[in-house]
């Protein structure tokens, strides 16, 4: 589904967009409650978002994670609650709290991954082979040493026995282990770090803070996303999917309070640049190949070059 066609449709659906030339997301004071949550209107949409799923994504587990979400949104507008949800079907993560939430952020409904779903678009992308990812608590065995060779540069012994709950976290940590044996750097964010992160990049969190509702995904689920801020640190260290960036540019979005939709891509463009990876992969193990030796021509014998002076005495 072209991401023009998507857009008309957005544009049709909803009365809530002001321009016929652009999706706007408009932050207003007073917005009536809308019936986001009824499962007609579910339903309705169903061909949209069964467009944008990837085939091997049920859109009947994506509406049946979807139906609980919706009541929350009712104060969102129109528009920002279909693009959220038509951006979280493109890249097929359900937005059932575990690999993504659809969450109101002051009105405007806002697709956020959640590290599952980042982790999961890296196994789909083919490059990353696994994901290690945790928090290191006081008390649990740790050592890290960046110098040392793959393996032995990073160890963690969680502390399994002791209660997590009277022990602070230390930092989180990131890797990966790729398709042909290679693995990543180790990415470490303290908790110091997360929330110089939080408080200087996440819109959200800072309206949050200003309106006492303290309701972001940093004030109700902060150990998530210290790991994704991990996840997010060592994406940047191994290869991305098309997918990959394209997520990064819709969270991205969503921070600049612009439409996440325009950020989104298109899974046609996706397909055809998994298509050329693998193509270039095969034209780069070719070149591991030694070229067949060409058959090399003997040269035929050359007659010995005639002395002069042996010339001369024969005609003597």
């Amino acid at each position: 589904m072209a991401l023009t066609t998507l857009k008309e449709r957005v544009q049709q659906r909803t009365a809530a967009v002001a321009s016929t030339e652009d999706i706007r997301h408009d932050r207003v004071d007073d917005v009536e409650e809308t019936p986001a949550g009824r499962d007609h209107d579910v339903e309705q949409f169903r061909a949209d978002i069964e467009a944008a799923l990837p085939k091997h994504v049920s859109v009947d587990l994506f509406l049946a994670a979807l139906r609980p979400v919706l009541p929350k949104l009712r104060k969102c507008t129109p528009a920002s609650v279909l693009q959220s949800v038509i951006t979280c079907a493109r890249f097929g993560l359900i937005p059932d709290g575990h690999q993504a939430v659809i969450t109101a952020d002051d009105r405007i409904a806002t697709f956020i991954a959640t590290y599952h779903g980042y982790i999961e678009l890296m196994y789909r992308s083919g490059l990353v082979r696994s994901v290690v990812a945790g928090l290191v608590y006081e008390g649990d065995e740790w050592d890290f040493v960046p110098t040392a060779r793959v393996g032995e540069d990073f160890v963690h012994k969680p502390n399994v026995l002791a209660s997590k709950k009277d022990r602070p976290v230390l930092f989180a940590y990131a890797f990966a282990w790729l398709e042909g044996g290679a693995r990543s750097a180790v990415a470490i964010v303290t908790v110091e770090e997360a929330e110089e992160i939080r408080d200087e990049f996440s819109r959200a969190y800072q309206r949050a803070e200003a309106n006492g509702k303290k309701d972001s995904l940093w004030h109700t689920r902060f150990p998530d996303m210290h790991l994704k801020t991990a996840i997010r640190r060592m994406a940047k260290l191994v290869p991305k999917s098309a997918e990959l960036r394209a997520l990064i540019e819709v969270e991205q979005a969503a921070e600049d309070g612009k439409p996440q939709i325009l950020a989104a891509i298109d899974p046609e463009t996706a397909a055809l640049e998994a298509d050329a990876r693998q193509a270039a992969r095969a034209a780069e193990a070719s070149q591991d190949v030694p070229a067949p030796r060409l058959a090399v021509k003997k040269p035929r014998g050359r007659a010995k070059p005639r002395h002069r002076n042996r010339d001369r005495n024969k005609r003597r």
